[in-house]
């Protein structure tokens, strides 16, 4: 297949494998203009300086963004790797050292969301919202879409190849007996036909014409290789409801071929298992996708527009310390919801809590106009809780004020401490604000609460002191120039 020249944006997605690293320049379509591949190494700093390398080998103008598919635990929103199986990255910056090599905005995943993105755009889940979908290589990776979204939970929902199929079977990496991934995986699948007295290099087109030959321990292997699966794949469908399962990996198309003998054992619990159908490249056009998502948009080099940096978090979630550093540094204007609210609830005395929620809102709306009736060129810092409106409100006023670009930063801490600190200033607060009673709900609201990922976004930890030079240094490289 030749290399097409493409045109438009791009972003290179990166697939890293128990067994392969590969990168491929993307289109956002989801076509690959180029592709490069390499075994992967054992050693985390190594296969790192192997994604380096690739990435390099693939950089172009008009490359937008990076995105890799990391095997095992992945906090998306924060860009860090939690835990890994054949391969733990979670001893290396991943996303911040790419970055700082590339020079572009990195978002990394578990490797098996970035295959369910190529599968949900252009794949055998097209068209879908709800979809469970397993990866079977070396390992077996998981994800699940709810509503059109990737299923995050706290950070790592999905990881469908720890269910549990037996108790007392062997131990997984994880750190728990029984896991799908010991039983049905491609490393399992050898010890299954080792056991067996067979080679354990066995192809699975072997196997199955074997056991369509009548041999009994082909068979046998298939039987003890594809149950659990089976039994794994029902139990998620139980969890999830989902409109198709979808089998990808290596060894999805066999694994599928084997379920073919094995039929869902209760009826409340049907649900169609369909083969991936972006094959091999599913990964590296996932991350691809998810990068471009969350890229800056093209046009921010339009004549004439604006810049803003969304210092984004839950009350409470030390955005003001950040938004005013940056300020600082950087002399942009600084807008916040409290500066525009606070005068007008001390002058009125206070009001009750719909009142505050009515003037939060008007609040929004005065930042934009600010932001409107600005000069060309102009970049703002912009404090707020964005998600106290729905999203197309945001969208609505970017577009009505002239933003052409923007950059996120993430404020986050564990819940408890928010509660504390909302608890240690809310006295310190005109009257207006919520109380006390207040820090339970934003315990419960910093559980689900999520950035906007609305273009490149930097996820910063409150709890630390600020690295201002390091934030800065961020922004200079992810906001777009403007013409």
């Amino acid at each position: 297949m030749g290399t097409p020249t493409g045109s438009g944006p791009t972003a290179i997605g990166v697939d890293i494998g128990g067994t392969h690293l590969r990168a491929s320049r993307i289109t956002a379509t989801g076509e690959i203009l180029e592709r490069v591949a390499e075994h992967t190494a054992a050693d985390p700093e190594a296969a790192l300086a192997q994604v380096i390398g690739l990435v390099r080998r693939l950089d172009r103008p008009g490359v937008l963004a990076i995105g890799v598919g990391v095997p095992g635990r992945v906090d998306a929103i924060r860009r860090q790797v939690l835990s890994g199986g054949f391969l733990d990255l979670s001893t290396v910056r991943l996303a911040e050292r790419l970055a700082e090599a590339a020079g572009k905005p990195v978002v990394i995943d578990n490797d098996c969301s970035m295959a369910l993105a190529a599968e949900m755009a252009i794949g055998a889940a097209s068209g879908r919202d709800n979809v469970v979908m397993l990866t079977i290589g070396t390992g077996i990776g998981g994800a699940v879409a709810a509503a059109g979204q990737l299923l995050r939970g706290r950070a790592t929902a999905g990881q469908l190849g720890h269910i549990t199929v037996d108790v007392h079977g062997e131990l997984c990496v994880c750190g728990r007996r029984g896991c799908v991934e010991t039983t049905s995986s491609g490393t399992a699948l050898g010890r299954h036909l080792t056991q067996a007295g067979l080679d354990p290099a066995t192809p699975a087109e072997t196997l199955f014409a074997r056991a369509a030959g009548g041999e009994a321990t082909a068979t046998a292997v298939i039987a003890a290789w594809a149950g659990p699966l089976r039994a794994a794949i029902d139990s998620a469908v139980a969890m999830f409801d989902p409109e198709v399962v979808v089998l990808g990996g290596g060894l999805g198309s066999a694994a599928h071929r084997a379920l073919d003998r094995l039929a869902a054992p209760a009826p409340w619990y049907q649900c169609p298992v369909v083969p991936a159908r972006v094959g091999d490249d599913a990964g590296v056009i996932g991350a691809g996708l998810q990068a471009l998502k969350a890229a800056p948009a093209p046009t921010a080099h339009a004549h004439g527009g604006k810049r803003a940096v969304l210092v984004n978090g839950v009350p409470a979630s030390g955005k003001s310390t950040i938004a005013r550093g940056i300020a600082d540094r950087t002399g942009w204007p600084l807008l916040t919801l409290d500066t525009i609210k606070d005068p007008f609830l001390e002058v009125l005395g206070g009001a009750d809590r719909e009142f505050n929620r009515t003037l939060g809102k008007a609040s929004y709306k005065a930042i934009w106009s600010l932001v409107r009736d600005a000069p060309a060129g102009t970049t703002f810092v912009i404090d707020a809780w964005f998600g106290f409106q729905p999203r197309q409100v945001l969208e609505d006023y970017l577009a009505q004020s002239g933003v052409v670009t923007t950059a996120e930063l993430w404020c986050h801490a564990p819940p408890a401490i928010l509660a504390d600190r909302y608890l240690s200033r809310v006295h310190d607060r005109p009257a207006g604000h919520p109380g006390e009673s207040y820090a339970r709900e934003l315990v419960e609201l910093a559980g689900r609460a999520a950035p906007l990922e609305r273009g490149p976004l930097l996820a910063i930890d409150t709890t630390a002191k600020p690295d201002f030079a390091a934030i800065s240094s961020w922004l200079a490289t992810s906001l777009e120039p403007i013409a």
